[in-house]
């Protein structure tokens, strides 16, 4: 090819330039592309060297490749000349179309500055197209899709050296180098794409796998986990409807997995805690509340919500953690119920029954004209509290409690000035007391007295309706609280109490019995719980004294 001119190149000349595209464009990795170029170079165009100098990303050129020559090639190969001297090198000399050449007459002065190099010594030339051993040709390659490279960006450049006929090239050789070059940029960049092709698929494969790992690390943590579990959507019309149960859950609520699918957790918790759920589920955290059970029953559980996306802008699910506490909620019932119940009959306390019996009263003035000069005093309706202090500027809630508040009214207060009772009805206390206990305990001890104390609590509250208290005050005294009692609704109460106590009783084996003594007291607002059972204990006390000792107790 370096003796033909355009007319006559020869068709095996077309061949080996065709065969050097080939290989260039199916090499099969970035570095083989380099090499192929450069061997293409000598192969394809008749030069004895050929060395590619590929821009790297600091812009500097590394000598990426090498070929006819294997001791330059392990010389400068992997050597790196600055980006500034080869601008110096590509804006001097001839521009022949995109390829630059330097004659020896002026190559001179690149001798020593940084850009990796082979120098061989030969002749000077005889003719004027002879080529110098100091000459210099380059082929700058720019990004493809620019018509002429001219606008590309730089990528790389192709230096060659000694064509095998010793002239310079000729208007055909200049054409098929530039040709070349323009090709070899194409070979480089789609290597280049394909390197970083291979190196993300390399990532996304790498990353697959850790999601994938991950995922069933989650699916094992899921399913295997010792408490219940479950994930359900969040928002939308089906927010809250469960996807997807762990075998915990579903053992949990006695429901298997496919039924769990068809309801959410609004429909599986109980009525008083829906509130709970639904503050639970749009903010996320923890609640306790209760869940339904399969058989109808109900099971006490600490629900956690966590909010989890599907992906960056994806569907949001909550993930819910579901942990049995019914055992830690049975006890801490049961010590509610120690602290507010009598621990030998199971009747509510002292201290539960001042607490019941303060619930319905409100301190007040007793009488209207006190509280019409509080409200004129105050300049608005007058307001106390449970221990008599008044609101000075009561808000709107304590407001709202008065005007609600059902007073409690003595039958008492309604009584005619003839004496006579119009029917008007209470909150009647009826204070109990043994008679005759002491002497059981004496004769046959404490536990015989204890038997005694826990059957007149059975008989007491089978006597009174639902929503009446009986409570054990202390020893052997006992109180009712009856609501919506007149005057002679609590006599015929307290008599029927009376009468239920002094049937026998088996204690320790033995019949024995005892008598009960009966005061009736009423609670009205305007007193204190212990003034109601001071009141009611006084009326006890004169009950007693005014019946004869025989007839206390029968037994």
């Amino acid at each position: 090819m370096e003796t033909e001119s355009e007319p006559y190149v020869r068709l095996a000349t077309l061949r080996q330039l065709h065969q050097v595209m080939a290989d260039m464009n199916t090499a099969r990795s970035l570095a083989d592309t380099l090499q192929t170029v450069a061997d293409g170079v000598v192969t394809g165009l008749g030069f004895e060297l050929a060395c590619v100098n590929l821009v790297r990303p600091d812009g500097d050129l590394v000598v990426a490749a090498f070929a006819g020559n294997p001791a330059a090639e392990a010389l400068i190969t992997g050597r790196v000349g600055s980006r500034d001297s080869w601008e110096r090198r590509l804006n001097m000399g001839q521009h022949w179309g995109d390829l630059v050449f330097i004659p020896h007459t002026e190559g001179w002065i690149l001798d020593d500055d940084d850009v990796p190099q082979w120098y061989t010594d030969g002749p000077a030339p005889r003719f004027e197209d002879e080529w110098h051993p100091s000459d210099r040709l380059f082929a700058p390659m720019y990004t493809p899709g620019v018509p002429g490279g001219a606008c590309g960006e730089l990528i790389g450049v192709l230096s060659v050296d000694r064509p095998r006929n010793g002239r310079l090239p000729g208007a055909w050789g200049r054409e098929a180098l530039q040709m070349y070059a323009f090709q070899a940029a194409i070979a480089i960049s789609n290597a280049r794409l394909r390197a970083n092709m291979q190196r993300a698929l390399v990532r996304l494969e790498r990353d697959q796998q850790a999601l994938r790992a991950s995922e069933e690390s989650f699916r094992q943590a899921f399913e295997y986990a010792p408490s219940g579990m479950a994930i359900a959507e969040m928002g939308g019309d089906q927010h809250g409807r469960i996807l997807r149960t762990n075998d915990a859950l579903c053992r949990l609520l006695g429901r298997p997995a496919s039924a769990m699918r068809r309801y959410s957790f609004s429909d599986l918790v109980h009525p008083e805690d829906i509130g709970t759920l639904l503050r639970t589920s749009a903010e996320g955290g923890r609640a306790e509340l209760r869940l339904g059970r399969r058989d109808g029953t109900y099971v006490w559980v600490s629900l956690r919500n966590s909010v989890v996306a599907d992906a960056a802008d994806g569907p949001r699910f909550l993930l819910t953690h579901v942990e049995d506490i019914e055992e830690r909620k049975r006890r801490e019932l049961q010590l509610a119920h120690r602290a507010s119940h009598d621990s030998l009959t199971g009747l509510p306390n002292s201290a539960e029954l001042r607490a019941r019996l303060a619930s319905r009263l409100c301190r007040r003035p007793a009488h209207a004209g006190a509280l019409e000069s509080m409200d004129a005093a105050y300049g608005h309706p007058a307001v106390f509290d449970a221990n008599g202090h008044g609101f000075d500027f009561p808000g709107a809630a304590a407001l709202e409690a008065f005007d609600h508040h059902v007073h409690t009214v003595s039958p008492d207060e309604a009584e005619h000035d003839d004496g006579t009772d119009d029917g008007s009805k209470g909150l009647a206390v009826l204070f109990c007391d043994l008679d005759g206990f002491k002497s059981i305990n004496d004769r046959f001890g404490h536990n015989a007295g204890d038997a005694v104390l826990i059957e007149v609590a059975r008989r007491l509250s089978r006597q009174v309706r639902d929503g009446d208290t009986v409570a054990r005050l202390g020893g052997d005294e006992f109180v009712i609280l009856a609501d919506g009692l007149g005057r002679a609704d609590a006599q015929d109460l307290a008599v029927r109490l009376r009468n239920e106590i002094i049937q026998p009783i088996r204690a320790e084996g033995r019949a024995v019995r005892v008598g009960a003594s009966f005061g009736i007291g009423w609670a009205h607002c305007g007193m204190t719980a212990d003034e109601v059972l001071k009141s009611a204990d006084e009326r006890m006390y004169v009950e007693k004294r005014s019946r004869p000792k025989q007839h206390r107790r029968a037994g």
